[in-house]
């Protein structure tokens, strides 16, 4: 079944791109047509090119499908991203895909899920916002967008980004005719049926991480007791709700990135120099840390955050649980130094935060479900005939390297590019080198 569309409009990004907005309407669920509908919203680039003389055909160039990270993150502007400019000299055009429920793609919030009615609809909804459907909705716009295609060019490549990759993996399993290529980064899923294995490795990295935030900044140590016993003592309004020590520790996830360890001592050192001038956080600092969560402005990324890891059986909270094996990340006076912890969604944030507070009991009926599908078949992975090319980080710390390093040996067919010299988000942060470690597995021109 093919997306309807249902508007598209062009406009410029001066010398450099043509971009077209379209809105789309597919299935709610694919197995049930019938029942309803949902709006996606993509956007469309190619090179912005004007010639003396117009070609008597538009060519129909080759699709590039970005699937963002997350879950629950909508796409930004085209030219915000530095992967487009070597895509487009490689002769794609690209779609940017707000996810169901990202961006402008029937945005979930709390306000929008409760239309649905009580908790235990609203659960049932949620269950279609996972990475089955996303392909299901890009196999739906592809069969659309290349209609008109000769019909040995109508598969299109992908490159998923983090939680893009699983999609990916997810593409593979279930719509493999419908793809010509996979660049995957930092974003080899684990095959795995709950989170619990996941959470066993991520903890490790997290806790690496944090050794080498204080061996760089050891006086950090003393500051971050000093603003955990301030938050204990103190109730700190945020735009977006609390500021308790436990929301305060999740600030490490900036840890992942290029340049995290930087930006978390920044906050830290705000934060002491407010108190010991005020005796209290300023609004700028406020802001900052508000920034720095999220998770009000993105409900799919803490509600489904597990889940995304589940096939058949409940995730139980696995990030709180396995938090009880790790006094690290106690926060308490006795300890010589509190741990940040990672991108793990803990059950306090259902508290901390307003609009994660409107859909704590939903939250829980998910985190107690079973009847989560299969998200990918190992069986047609091994037997693959799609090339792969994955960059995977050694230090990868939302994606543990070894269960990358499986995964990619169950892809049949996968090429790497592996190094110990980039984050999670390289994609963004060392984009040249990426795109080119990758046009490279795929040109093979690796000597």
């Amino acid at each position: 079944m093919a997306a309807k569309l249902i508007d598209r409009r062009f406009h410029n990004v001066p010398g450099k791109l043509r971009v077209a907005e379209l809105f789309f309407d597919v299935p709610l669920d694919y197995s049930k047509p019938s029942d309803g509908t949902l709006r996606l919203f993509a956007r469309s680039v190619s090179r912005l090119n004007k010639p003396v003389e117009p070609a008597k055909e538009e060519s129909k160039l080759p699709w590039l499908v970005y699937l963002q990270g997350g879950p629950g993150f909508g796409c930004s502007a085209p030219q915000n991203y530095g992967f487009v400019e070597p895509a487009l000299n490689k002769g794609y055009q690209i779609l940017f895909l707000d996810q169901r429920g990202t961006g402008l793609s029937s945005t979930l919030t709390a306000g929008t899920l409760a239309r649905q009615g009580d908790a235990i609809k609203q659960a049932e909804y949620l269950k279609k916002f996972r990475a089955d459907n996303i392909v299901r909705d890009c196999e739906a716009i592809r069969k659309f967008l290349t209609l008109e295609y000769p019909e040995d060019q109508r598969a299109w490549s992908i490159i998923g980004q983090s939680f893009g990759g699983f999609c990916a993996a997810t593409y593979l399993s279930k719509f493999p005719e419908g793809l010509r290529e996979a660049f995957i980064c930092g974003g080899l899923p684990p095959l795995v049926d709950n989170p619990d294995p996941v959470y066993a490795r991520t903890y490790e990295k997290v806790l690496e991480r944090n050794e080498a935030y204080y061996t760089k900044f050891p006086e950090d140590v003393e500051r971050v007791r000093e603003i955990m016993r301030y938050l204990a003592t103190n109730q700190v309004a945020l735009p977006s709700g609390w500021l308790t020590p436990a929301r305060f520790q999740q600030l490490g996830i900036m840890f992942g990135f290029h340049g995290g360890l930087d930006s978390l001592h920044e906050i830290v050192l705000r934060v002491c120099n407010d108190l010991e001038i005020f005796g209290s956080l300023t609004g700028p600092t406020l802001a900052i840390i508000d920034s720095s969560g999220g998770m009000d402005k993105n409900i799919i990324y803490a509600i489904l955050h597990e889940a995304i890891y589940c096939q058949g059986k409940p995730s139980l909270w696995a990030a709180d649980r396995r938090r009880t094996e790790h006094p690290q990340f106690q926060i308490s006076d006795s300890q010589s130094k509190i741990y940040f912890t990672g991108e793990m969604v803990f059950k306090d944030m259902f508290e901390s935060y307003t609009e994660l507070k409107q859909i704590q009991e939903v939250a829980d009926i998910l985190a107690n479900a079973s009847d989560w599908p299969a998200l990918y078949d190992e069986a047609q992975l091994a037997k693959n005939k799609v090339p792969v090319y994955a960059a995977t980080y050694i230090d990868d710390m939302y994606v543990h390297f070894d269960l990358a390093s499986n995964t990619a040996a169950k892809i049949k067919g996968t090429k790497q590019f592996i190094t110990n010299t980039m984050y999670h988000d390289a994609l963004r942060s060392k984009t040249g080198e990426v795109m080119r470690q990758l046009f490279n597995l795929r040109d093979d021109s690796i000597d």
